[in-house]
């Protein structure tokens, strides 16, 4: 797997904190994932009456990398101020990096992102840009700064998988040396393996455990299904044939006439 900024990951599965239904099904679903990054809002922290200092508290237990997002800012000004506002009350400078565009998709507005990039770049900040997986703004997100890219697999929330996979595969070809994490839009366990097989070194989510009806397990599920895409793409999988072609060998089979 390739360092995230210097940092070596136990694994690529980086998993959402928001709407589980309590503390301790969010806690419980980390714990059957393995999950090696969680990704926080800064909207859960509140300096008054120290209000989401509980959830804080709960992250820190959870003895992972902290990922905080700019989940919900629409322009540069309010991605570049929530992002400071993150790196003080998380202690990181990792920071994945959301300018949205559009409202039906949640597609990102790649102009203001790559702005944004390069401001927070400039500035001290490891930045994880959510992204589409666009080859001219990819390359324009590295020229900013960036270490990482995180393309979409399909909107956020979707559950529609990987609705790209042609120009996934592409990112992945034309990028060689940068990780790659698929983030948003996996609905199912088959999604995140397919990522991994394509050779990517992540993969996103939140949706689609959180609102399970058993996160936990689906949590795991997703474990286990990132573990055996690495394992597919590492192990030279076979290429897709347009013909058949026996698996049992008819050299020396014996012929009735």
């Amino acid at each position: 797997m390739r360092d995230f900024y210097g940092v070596t990951l136990a694994n690529g599965f980086m998993l959402g904190t928001a709407q589980y239904p309590s503390p301790a099904i969010l806690a419980d679903a980390f714990k059957r994932s393995g999950a090696s990054v969680a990704t926080v809002s800064l909207r859960r922290e509140s300096g008054q009456d120290r209000a989401g200092q509980d959830f804080w508290a709960l992250i820190k237990d959870l003895g992972v990398h902290i990922l905080p997002n700019t989940a919900g800012c629409h322009t540069v000004k309010e991605a570049v101020t929530t992002a400071h506002m993150a790196r003080e009350v998380f202690g990181t400078k990792w920071i994945k990096l959301e300018v949205i565009g559009e409202e039906d998709t949640l597609q990102p507005d790649v102009f203001g992102l790559t702005e944004a990039a390069r401001i927070l770049s400039e500035d001290g900040f490891e930045v994880f840009p959510y992204c589409t997986e666009d080859l001219v703004v990819a390359g324009k997100l590295v020229d900013a700064g960036c270490e990482v890219l995180m393309p979409w697999g399909a909107p956020i929330g979707s559950g529609q998988g990987l609705n790209n996979v042609f120009g996934l595969r592409a990112m992945r070809a034309h990028f060689p040396d940068i990780p790659l994490v698929v983030d948003a839009g996996l609905g199912l366990p088959s999604h995140a393996a397919q990522a991994m097989e394509l050779g990517y070194d992540a993969v996103l989510l939140n949706t689609a455990v959180a609102k399970a009806g058993d996160p936990a397990l689906m949590a795991e599920a997703f474990a286990s299904a990132i573990k055996a895409g690495v394992q597919a793409q590492i192990s030279d999988p076979m290429e897709p044939r347009d013909m058949a072609a026996p698996s049992t060998p008819v050299i020396g089979k014996a012929f009735l006439s």
